[in-house]
């Protein structure tokens, strides 16, 4: 791709990108936008399916998506072991995207109001399994194609995609939900899901072989056991290091997802106004996150290094969760909410998958998707169940909860500041320096 000298400049502003990196930065960048599009017109729906169900039953919904992820994993396992990375990794977003043509015949066609309740329930748990294996993939593959130092300098700049696509879904789902009606929003979503694909032809055309590769390159199947990733985790501690920051990420993400629903279900009773709220608060998201990709993430990655944007998070949710045991309220939630997330998104998410980089292909592939999916998902579903023993069994308010999970956001920033030091001494073995 030849940029004119104005373009070029101009790009270079914004991302440390050298030449012949230029149409792979570019495509991996629509990649994740209609990824994340896709998924984010489909996220107000299922938030709002989620409080229709009852927030007293929220953490039933997690462990279904927890089981759903037990069952998940091995077949994706058996998937990456048989079948080359350029074949398989469009047939996921293939796959998915027949589940939302079931969906919407289901939604469509049936009226009977008990299948379309169970429906409900089925397309709250199959959102959260679809954002986790597909954003999973898609970094996987962003981990095979660039090197630790690209990673750095470029990963920044390619999930503010994913934040342009995140501002684009909300904004979609807001303005059509009304006229159109929900259930024909999911054929927008399955649309831009084969965008993504088209991307992804586009990358293998330009990007035809991962570094190091062999001969065989993709056209190769990785092998191995569809357990790998998970025996791959048990024998390595920093792999360990990773699942545990991920435990800390989904128990305090999970524990103001709970507070969200219940001061928003407290806040309205109509449901268009909470699905309004929670598309504000993912535009919110959106805004901030992109603003900060665009501008200063590879920079910051680049300056500091993984450790310290690694450790950002944990302190942005102590922080918060400080402010809501002073304060639970409405307007606090969906600051810290959005304050939160684009945190995540604009600085520790892009830090996380820098990670994978100093890894093997298979570990790039079934130990993160492992790590992305089955632990994500299952730190998901115990502190569930634990909030609702806070709550429920105990009798914490709101304000007690969040007070409590302030150490956990401490003991956080312990792992995080551990594991950067780590994948900068990986990074040096491999002769990928940091500095790079």
């Amino acid at each position: 791709m030849n940029l004119s000298a104005p373009s070029s400049a101009l790009l270079r502003r914004a991302v440390d990108v050298r030449d012949g990196e230029i149409a792979a930065l570019f495509l991996s960048f629509f990649y994740f936008f209609a990824l994340l599009a896709a998924y984010y017109v489909l996220r107000p729906i299922r938030d709002e399916m989620g409080v229709q169900a009852g927030v007293e039953n929220l953490q039933w919904l997690f462990t279904g998506t927890f089981i759903a992820m037990l069952a998940a994993v091995p077949v994706f396992g058996a998937v990456v072991k048989r079948f080359p990375r350029r074949r398989f990794v469009p047939w996921v977003y293939h796959f998915f995207t027949l589940n939302l043509l079931v969906f919407f015949a289901v939604l469509a066609l049936v009226d009977d109001v008990a299948v379309r309740a169970w429906t409900a329930r089925f397309f709250f748990i199959w959102v959260s399994v679809f954002n986790l294996f597909v954003v999973s993939v898609f970094w996987s593959f962003m981990a095979d194609l660039f090197d630790n130092a690209q990673g750095r300098r470029l990963f920044g700049f390619i999930a503010a995609g994913g934040s342009a696509g995140a501002l684009l879904g909300p904004s979609l789902t807001a303005g059509l939900a009304v006229p159109l009606g929900p259930t024909n929003l999911l054929l927008i979503s399955a649309v831009l899901l084969q965008a993504a694909v088209l991307c992804i032809a586009g990358l293998l055309r330009v990007l035809p072989q991962p570094r190091g590769a062999t001969s065989s390159g993709r056209s190769a199947p990785l092998g191995g056991s569809i357990w790998a990733g998970v025996t791959e985790i048990a024998g390595s501690r920093y792999l360990q290091g990773i699942c545990l920051y991920i435990v800390f990420y989904t128990t305090t993400s999970t524990f103001l997802y709970f507070q969200q629903a219940n001061i928003v279900a407290d806040a309205f009773d109509d449901p268009g106004r909470r699905t309004q709220v929670f598309a504000v608060i993912d535009l919110l998201v959106a805004v901030l996150t992109l603003a900060i990709q665009l501008t200063a993430t590879g920079r910051l990655m680049k300056r500091f290094g993984v450790g310290w944007l690694l450790a950002f998070l944990p302190v942005l949710s102590m922080i918060g969760l400080a402010v809501l045991a002073v304060a639970p309220t409405l307007t606090a939630i969906v600051v810290i909410q959005g304050l939160r997330r684009a945190g995540n998104f604009a600085v520790s998410r892009p830090a996380r998958e820098v990670l994978f980089t100093v890894v093997s292909p298979e570990l790039k592939y079934k130990a993160k998707n492992a790590i992305d999916t089955l632990v994500y998902r299952g730190g998901d579903a115990l502190s569930g169940w634990l909030f609702k023993a806070l709550s429920s069994n105990l009798g914490l308010s709101l304000s007690w909860i969040a007070a409590v999970t302030v150490p956990l956001a401490a003991l956080w920033l312990v792992v995080s500041h551990r594991l950067g030091r780590e994948q900068d001494r990986r990074a040096e073995i491999v002769d990928l320096p940091a500095s790079a």
